[in-house]
C-alpha cells in the first residue's frame, strides 16, 4: 500500500460502500468529472448550468503551473521593495485555503508574513492595524463576485490608513484578486492597485485552493508551488483510469451519509491540523442543502468510542504519520463499529493532493446524495438578512429589540419568540439547550467573537461538554466567517443541528463612506443569522456575554460544563 492510499475500515458498511464505488466506475464517473460533464448530478437544468460553471478546478493545477515562474516573480519584487508582511482580507473560499497554506508551510526567509483577516470584530480589525507597519504591509484583496461586504468594508478600511502613510502611492501597497469584471477589479485599477489577478470565472469560491486564490498568498510566503501542484498528478490520474482513492472516498462518505452516518468527523496531525477549516467549508457549503448534508467535524479532541452516537464517520490524516496515540483510538473506534479511514502524506507538499482529493471526493459525495455540491442558496439569504438588518438599523438608529428571554449576572439569554425562556441562569440555559437534542442532531457553536487562543478554548469546553452529555458530535465556528462556511449548512441541511449563538460587545471602529461601523456590521450579520435560523423553525439560543467577553466566556464554559447527562 502507498503511503497515501486509504486504510478503509468500514465494518457492516463495507459492501455498501463497495457497491457505490463499482457504480460510479460502471457510470464512468471520473472521465466525466473530468470532461466537465454537467449532468453527473442531475438533469434539472437550474443545477446543470451552475455545474457548468464550477468545475474549472479540475484544470487548475494545469493551468496554474505554467503562471509558476510568473507569481515567483510576483513575490521577489514585493520583497525586493521593502515589504515585509502581507495581510489577506477575504471571507470563505478566498480566506481559509492561504491560512491553511500559511499554517503548514510556515514563512520562507526573505518572503512575507502571512496574516488573514476575516473577522469583522472591531476589535479583530484593530489588532491586525495595531500589529502591522502599515509602510511594510502588502494588502491582498480577494473575493471571487468583487462585492463581498466583509471584504468591502475591510478594504476601505486599510485603504483610508494606507493613504495617510502612502499617500497618493497607497495602491502599491494593495493587490487584488477576483474574477473578470467585477467592481473589485474596477477599484482595483481606479486606485492604481499594484497588481490584479483575474481568476477564472468557472471556479467556486470553496474550491479555489488551487488557484490564484491560495497560489498569491502560498507565493508571498515562499511555499514550494511547483510541489504543491505537482503533487495533484496522481490523483487526476487515477480519476481518469476509473477509480481511484478519491472516488472511493467520495462513495464512502455519501453512502454513510445516507445511511445516518452523517457526522464527517476529522482527525488531523498537527502538521496538517488547519486543513480542518477547510474541509470544513468545501464539505458543509457543497452538501449542506435540499434537507441533507453532511456535518464536518473539525478541530474535536478524540474520546473513547462510547462517548460517540452512530452517526460517526471518522476520516484521519497523518503528515508525515498519524501519533500513535491518535492510532491507537482509530483502532479503538474501529473496533467499536465507527467507519474509519485514514492515510498519511509524507510531505507538507502533499497538501496539494489533499486539496484535490477532498474536492473530488466531496464532488461524488454530491452526486451519491443526490445534492448540488456547487450552489449555496442559503449563503445568498444570510447575505440578505443582514443587509435588512442593517436598513433598519440606519432607519431606526438602534437594532430592532428582542425581548430578553433571561439574564445572569452580565450574561442575557434570548430565544425565538415560539420558544419559551431557557431558565433561570446560564446553568439552566445550558441543561434546557442540551434537552432539545435528539439522536443524530449536531450541537453548532456561533461565536461572533474575536478569536483568541483563551476563548477558543473556552469555547472547546462548551462543545466537548456537549458532546459528552449528550453524544453530540460538535461545531465551532466564528462569525461571521462561518456564514460563508458552514451557515449554508445550517439553514439548507437537515433540521437536525441544535444552535448556541454567543455573541458580545467589542467597540466600535468607523468603516470610511458607511453609516455604520463594523461593531453594527456584525451586530447586524449576528442579527440576521439568529433570524434566518429562526425562520427555518431551528433550535437556536443566544447568550450574549456584555463587554467582559473573557469572563462571560468562563461562565458560560463553566455552565456547560456542569450540565450532568442528557
Amino acid at each position: 500500500m502507498s503511503a497515501r492510499a486509504i486504510l478503509a475500515q468500514a465494518g457492516t458498511h463495507a459492501a455498501a460502500i463497495e457497491a457505490a464505488f463499482e457504480s460510479l466506475k460502471s457510470a464512468r464517473f471520473g472521465a466525466r468529472l473530468l470532461a466537465h460533464d454537467d449532468a453527473l448530478w442531475g438533469d434539472e437544468p437550474a443545477h446543470r448550468k451552475v455545474a457548468a460553471n464550477r468545475l474549472g478546478w479540475l484544470d487548475s493545477p494545469g493551468a496554474m503551473r505554467a503562471r509558476v515562474a510568473e507569481l515567483e516573480a510576483f513575490a521577489a519584487e514585493v520583497a525586493d521593495e521593502g515589504f515585509t508582511h502581507a495581510v489577506l482580507l477575504g471571507m470563505g473560499g478566498s480566506s481559509l485555503a492561504p491560512e491553511v497554506l500559511r499554517f503548514t508551510f510556515g514563512v520562507r526567509p526573505g518572503r512575507l508574513e502571512l496574516a488573514v483577516l476575516d473577522n469583522t470584530s472591531p476589535a479583530a480589525v484593530q489588532a491586525v492595524l495595531a500589529s502591522h507597519d502599515l509602510a511594510k504591509t502588502l494588502f491582498v484583496v480577494a473575493s471571487k463576485s468583487g462585492g463581498t461586504l466583509e471584504v468591502t468594508s475591510f478594504e476601505k478600511f486599510f485603504w483610508e490608513k494606507v493613504s495617510a502613510v502612502r499617500g497618493a502611492g497607497a495602491g502599491r501597497a494593495f493587490v487584488a484578486i477576483t474574477d473578470p469584471d467585477t467592481s473589485l477589479g474596477r477599484l482595483a485599477a481606479s486606485r492604481g492597485y499594484r497588481r490584479t489577478f483575474t481568476n477564472p470565472p468557472d471556479i467556486g469560491g470553496r474550491y479555489s485552493a488551487l488557484s490564484f486564490f491560495g497560489l498569491v498568498p502560498a507565493a508571498l510566503i515562499g511555499a514550494d508551488l511547483a510541489a504543491l501542484l505537482d503533487g495533484t498528478t496522481p490523483e487526476r490520474e487515477a480519476l481518469a483510469a476509473g477509480g481511484g482513492d478519491a472516488l472511493r472516498l467520495g462513495a464512502a462518505l455519501g453512502t454513510l451519509a445516507l445511511a445516518g452516518r452523517d457526522k464527517l468527523t476529522l482527525v488531523l496531525s498537527p502538521a496538517f491540523a488547519s486543513v480542518g477549516t477547510w474541509i470544513e467549508q468545501l464539505v458543509a457549503e457543497s452538501t449542506g442543502k435540499s434537507g441533507r448534508g453532511i456535518v464536518p467535524i473539525a478541530e474535536e479532541q478524540l474520546t473513547e468510542p462510547a462517548r460517540y452516537g452512530n452517526d460517526r464517520v471518522f476520516v484521519a490524516t497523518g503528515c508525515p504519520a498519524l501519533p500513535a496515540a491518535t492510532e491507537r483510538a482509530l483502532d479503538a473506534l474501529a473496533a467499536a463499529g465507527h467507519p474509519v479511514f485514514r492515510w498519511n502524506s509524507p510531505e507538507p507538499s502533499d497538501l496539494g493532493a489533499d486539496f484535490l482529493r477532498w474536492e473530488i471526493a466531496t464532488a461524488v459525495a454530491g452526486a451519491v446524495t443526490r445534492v448540488d455540491p456547487f450552489d449555496e442558496p442559503n449563503v445568498a439569504e444570510a447575505k440578505a438578512a443582514t443587509q435588512a438588518v442593517l436598513q433598519r438599523f440606519l432607519a431606526d438608529g438602534r437594532f430592532p429589540e428582542r425581548p430578553s428571554a433571561s439574564s445572569a449576572g452580565a450574561l442575557t439569554a434570548y430565544t425565538p419568540a415560539a420558544a419559551g425562556a431557557p431558565g433561570a441562569d446560564a446553568a439552566a440555559w445550558a441543561s434546557s439547550l442540551l434537552a432539545k437534542t435528539r439522536d443524530g442532531d449536531y450541537f453548532a457553536v456561533l461565536a461572533y467573537v474575536r478569536r483568541t487562543d483563551a476563548r477558543h478554548a473556552k469555547l472547546q469546553v462548551v462543545r466537548h461538554s456537549a458532546r459528552d452529555r449528550a453524544r453530540l458530535a460538535g461545531t465551532l465556528g466564528y462569525g461571521p466567517r462561518f456564514l460563508h462556511s458552514t451557515g449554508q449548512l445550517h439553514k439548507g441541511g437537515a433540521n437536525n443541528g441544535v444552535f448556541l449563538q454567543v455573541t458580545a460587545d467589542e467597540g466600535d471602529l468607523a468603516i470610511p463612506g458607511e453609516p455604520y461601523g463594523f461593531g453594527a456590521l456584525r451586530a447586524a450579520q449576528a442579527a440576521g443569522d439568529f433570524e434566518v435560523l429562526e425562520k427555518h423553525g431551528r433550535r437556536v439560543l443566544r447568550v450574549h456575554l456584555g463587554s467582559d467577553v473573557d469572563e462571560g466566556l468562563e461562565q458560560l464554559a463553566q455552565a456547560f460544563a456542569a450540565v450532568r447527562a442528557v
